[in-house]
């Protein structure tokens, strides 16, 4: 037993390791850089800067675009997880072909596709932002929907439909509830992730819809290490929060079964 716990503790050492280089390091240099200023005393400017009215523009304009994004992700793909959970088709092969395998293509190819198909259609802006995120982020919702609607128990559904609940009735009452996991999963996976990114919004975009990743991205270009890793330290507060919300809901809704 002794020996089986050591070779389990070992094994975790590599990815211990790598955790401390990449992860842990990197957070607290940006920790430290974001109470620094450029002369290297500390100081807390680096974050009063969002009293800025731009910065409250970008952000305010990001966490717009990402709930379009998420809200059109969600009614995409919560019908096609739906389909394809109770289809009699080879349901892992579909999944396969028609979503992960252009996953494996490189997101910047992708959205460059995008760019060169519909730019002339479009032009590029707020429309074309919007459906390149969906068309990156489109998988990452669908694939927790799907898992947790074909695993779902059908005793529930059956039990509903035994009783007399309508088609209708059954999915309010029985499986959107129990859906609610692989919902809060899907925009976790979306919804953040755009808030953040800024290669979509560069490449599709202009400067009237850069979006908070993008002024990350630019300060740190510029070489405002402080500046960025203070919008940075920012961003991770937010994901941190709104990953709490969405664990005490998921919780509850697990205690309420």
């Amino acid at each position: 037993m002794n020996s089986a716990k050591f070779s389990k503790q070992l094994f975790a050492i590599p990815y211990a390791v790598l955790a401390v280089v990449f992860v842990i390091i990197p957070l607290v240099m940006m920790l430290f850089n974001a109470f620094m200023s450029g002369d290297g005393s500390f100081t807390f400017d680096n974050f009063l800067n969002f009293g800025n009215v731009d910065v409250w523009k970008v952000l305010g304009r990001s966490f717009i675009m990402a709930f379009l994004t998420t809200v059109i992700c969600l009614l995409l793909a919560y019908p096609t997880a739906f389909i394809l959970a109770n289809s009699k088709l080879n349901k892992s092969a579909t999944i396969v072909m028609l979503f992960i395998l252009p996953m494996w293509i490189n997101s910047l190819l992708r959205i460059y596709a995008v760019k060169l198909i519909f730019e002339d259609l479009m032009g590029k802006g707020f429309g074309l932002v919007l459906f390149g995120m969906v068309y990156d982020f489109f998988p990452f919702m669908l694939m927790p929907l799907y898992t947790i609607l074909a695993n779902m128990d059908h005793s529930y559904i059956e039990a509903a439909e035994d009783l007399g609940a309508s088609p209708l009735k059954n999915f309010l009452t029985v499986i959107l509830p129990l859906s609610v996991p692989g919902i809060i999963s899907g925009i976790l996976m979306v919804f953040m992730p755009t808030v953040s990114t800024f290669a979509v919004s560069d490449i599709l975009g202009n400067p009237d819809t850069y979006m908070f990743g993008n002024l990350i991205n630019y300060n740190m270009e510029k070489g405002y290490y402080n500046l960025g890793s203070a919008y940075s330290m920012v961003m991770l507060a937010l994901i941190g929060i709104t990953t709490l919300i969405a664990n005490r809901i998921t919780s509850k809704k697990g205690g309420s079964k």
